[in-house]
This record gives structure tokens, C-alpha cells and sequence, in this order.
């Protein structure tokens, strides 16, 4: 509780910070990173040998390592974070509703955020770095592997804002599994839950929490080959999006094929597919075609973050949406075709936070958004979707000025009217 209530209350300090003091704070810390290099490695690299001895799977391994290039580009992305415009602030209505009486819309931090991530200690850099940014303090929780990792990477931020506005009680670490639990129950003092993990788990946390929750489950990604497509190109999108980094959560799980160019295009993939070392399982068509195992109705459900793609013939393109629309995450889907009606068709009718045409699913990525960096990635209807950046950490409150109006003057027989006229800037 004396967590939430510290957090709670430099939150408040710091949602009042100008933007110059917040890209201050947010210096520091790349310039206390930069200097802590050597540690936090070091610290990396404990947690990789523990997880390795205790068996930790080869995609969650890929998460947890946080070599020394991987940590500059994360370190760059705090740098990219201050070169943004300032969420919080933002004038988004001006309006006169009658002579002295005067709205405006303005955007304001969340308040305190939750964030429970995976094995991934550069995502507490970039949370962080957006959080101080759009001014909300942030408790983080990231998995038992990255514990060494994480503990590192916060007593470094810590020791970065000591001489800075932002109160170092803005970032905060959670460190065992129990607290978790503890965690979903301050909703007196958290604002909003992010959690990044496991479909399960996601549901766990939305089932036990009365605070908003934000994120996504699975990241089941598509790519479908249209019947009309530059073949090179086709192949170059299916590696990439499978091949460039398994683990991710936007790289395809499936790869679903036009039947009339099956034939030709299938061993083409095939090849440049397992030359890298990728697992293929195949639909009945597919096996016709290709020597692979049969995929099952649970493979197209199944996100493998690892070197396995399912494969599957389709007969049009609406069966492919459609298979997508029943089996996808709603996370990224893609397409590959030169005829622009067809892809402006699977654009509009697949149901996803991401829909791309002739490029890569991996490019589903908030850095690569220009966003600096990302919270997470929401697969939910409503706003935020898709990657989340400083937009989705921001709400607005109504200010409403006036010279001693009151409403009854609005109602009544001889009610005055309002003007409601936007006032230009």
C-alpha cells in the first residue's frame, strides 16, 4: 500500500511538470544508462544463465536477452521519446457557449499505471520513458526471469532522477509473483493495467482487477498471398515476417496461400522458409504440394513464437479473411497482391488493429510507428489500439469558465440561447 500511495503521489507532482523538465528527467536517465551499460549487461546475463539452467524456452529466451546493441537501441528510444510533442496539455476544444462562459477540452495524464510485462527488459525502458513522458507515475511488475535485469535497470533510474523534478517514486518495482494479486487490488491509487503476456494470463488479470485493463492476449499473425502477386516479393514478406524475430508478438503464425498460384508459389517458400530454419505444417492442399506435416484445427489457433508456420490453401480471397477474421488475435494481419481492389477489399474487411499491404507484420511496432517507443500493444476495439504510445496514455478533462453563469438561465419559457461558437486560435 505505502508502494501505491508514494507512487500515487508523485504522479501528481510530476503531472504538472513542464515539458522541459520532464525531457530533462528523461536525459538523465539515457545518460545513466549509458553509463550503467556494463552492469545492466551484466546483470542480463545472470538472469539468461539462471533461465537457462532451469529450461527456459528458446522464444522467452530471445525476450529475456538484453545484449548491449539491444540495449542502445532502447536507450536511443528514451532520446526518441524527447524529441515528441508533449501529450499532456493539449488544447483539443475551444468553445464559446455564451458570451463569458468558455470550454475547453484539455489532455491530462492517466494518472498511475500498472504494467506487468514478460521477460523483456527493455520494455521497462520504454514504459518508463513514456510514462515520465506523458506524466503518470508507473508501477512495473516484469516476469521472474528478468528480475536481476529489472532491479538493475530501476536502481539506475532511480539514481538518474535524484537530481531531477521527476520524483523517483514515480517508478516503481514489483519483484515477487504475490504481489501481482496485490497490484489488481489498488485501484484506489492504479489508473490503468497493462498486462503483456499469455492469453491466459491476461484473462487472469482482467477477471481479478476493477481497474481498466489494456493489452492484448495472443499475437496470431497473418499473411495471405493473393493469386496476383510478385512472387520474390511474396517470399521476401513470408521470411521476414516469420524469420526476422519468431518470438515477437507480430510475427505470422500463419501463411495462407491463393489456390491458383499454390503450385508455383508454395516451393518457392518452402525453401526460402526452411533454409532458415522454419518448421512447416501444412493443410490437406498444402500436403499435396509439399512434403510436411499435417496442421491441426488447434495449429491455427496457436501462436508458436518460435521457427513453426502453419500453412493453409485457400480458394478466394474471401476465405482468407475469413479464416483470418475466425482464427486471428486481431493483432496484424497482411496481404500480398499488386492488384490495389483486392487489397484495398482485405484492408477494409479484416478485423485487426494492423492491416498491411505488400510489407512486413514486423513492422507493428511503436519505435517503428514513430511513436519513440511503446506501452504495448492493444488488440481491443476501442481506442487505444494497436501499438501504444504517449496518444494512449493521455485522457482530457472539461474546463469551463464562466462570470457567474448559472444553468437556469439556459432553461425555462423564456430560456436564453447558447452560441456555441469554436474560437479560433
Amino acid at each position: 500500500m505505502e508502494i501505491a500511495q508514494k507512487t500515487r503521489q508523485a504522479a501528481q507532482n510530476l503531472a504538472v511538470l513542464s515539458s522541459e523538465e520532464k525531457n530533462q528527467a528523461l536525459e538523465s536517465i539515457a545518460q545513466a544508462l549509458e553509463a550503467a551499460t556494463p552492469a545492466i549487461v551484466a546483470a542480463n546475463e545472470e538472469d539468461c544463465r539462471v533461465a537457462q539452467a532451469e529450461g527456459i524456452s528458446s522464444a522467452l529466451y530471445a525476450r529475456l536477452k538484453l545484449g548491449e546493441s539491444k540495449l542502445q537501441s532502447a536507450i536511443a528510444g528514451v532520446r526518441d521519446v524527447i524529441q515528441l510533442p508533449d501529450p499532456v496539455g493539449t488544447l483539443q476544444i475551444h468553445r464559446e457557449l455564451d458570451q463569458g462562459l468558455i470550454l475547453r477540452r484539455v489532455t491530462c495524464p492517466l494518472g498511475v499505471l500498472g504494467i506487468i510485462f514478460e521477460a523483456r527488459p527493455e520494455a521497462l525502458i520504454q514504459i518508463t520513458s513514456l510514462a515520465i513522458k506523458s506524466g503518470n507515475g508507473v508501477i512495473l511488475k516484469g516476469g521472474k526471469e528478468a528480475l536481476r535485469s529489472c532491479q538493475t535497470l530501476v536502481e539506475v533510474i532511480h539514481r538518474a532522477l535524484e537530481n531531477t523534478s521527476v520524483s523517483p517514486d514515480a517508478v516503481q518495482l514489483l519483484t515477487t509473483r504475490e504481489e501481482i494479486r496485490t497490484l489488481l487490488g489498488w485501484d484506489e491509487y492504479v489508473d490503468l493495467i497493462i498486462p503483456r503476456g499469455s492469453n491466459a494470463f491476461v484473462r487472469y488479470v482482467q477477471e481479478n482487477t476493477r481497474i481498466p485493463v489494456l493489452g492484448h492476449a495472443d499475437g496470431i499473425c497473418h499473411l495471405y498471398v493473393d493469386q496476383v502477386v510478385d512472387f520474390e516479393q511474396a517470399v521476401s514478406l513470408a521470411v521476414d515476417g516469420k524469420t526476422q524475430y519468431p518470438a515477437a508478438c507480430n510475427a505470422i503464425e500463419t501463411l495462407l496461400v491463393h489456390q491458383a498460384i499454390a503450385s508455383q508459389f508454395l516451393p518457392l517458400v518452402a525453401q526460402a522458409l526452411q533454409e532458415k530454419g522454419v518448421k512447416l505444417l501444412g493443410d490437406a492442399k498444402t500436403r499435396e504440394i509439399l512434403p510436411v506435416e499435417a496442421a491441426t484445427e488447434e495449429d491455427w489457433r496457436t501462436e508458436y513464437s518460435d521457427l513453426i508456420l502453419s500453412v493453409k490453401v485457400v480458394e478466394s480471397l474471401e476465405e482468407a479473411i475469413g479464416h483470418i477474421n475466425i482464427y486471428g488475435s486481431k493483432h496484424t494481419d497482411a496481404i500480398a497482391t499488386t492488384n490495389p481492389e483486392t487489397a484495398q477489399l482485405f484492408l477494409n474487411l479484416v478485423d485487426a488493429a494492423g492491416v498491411y499491404h505488400n510489407c512486413s507484420t514486423r513492422f507493428a511496432d511503436g519505435f517503428r510507428y514513430g511513436f519513440g517507443a511503446e506501452v504495448g500493444i492493444s488488440t481491443q476495439q476501442m481506442p487505444p489500439r494497436g501499438p501504444v504510445g504517449l496518444e494512449g496514455l493521455v485522457t482530457y478533462k472539461y474546463q469551463l469558465t464562466g462570470q457567474g453563469h448559472i444553468a437556469a438561465t439556459y432553461s425555462g419559457k423564456d430560456a436564453k440561447p447558447f452560441t456555441h461558437r469554436d474560437i479560433a486560435e
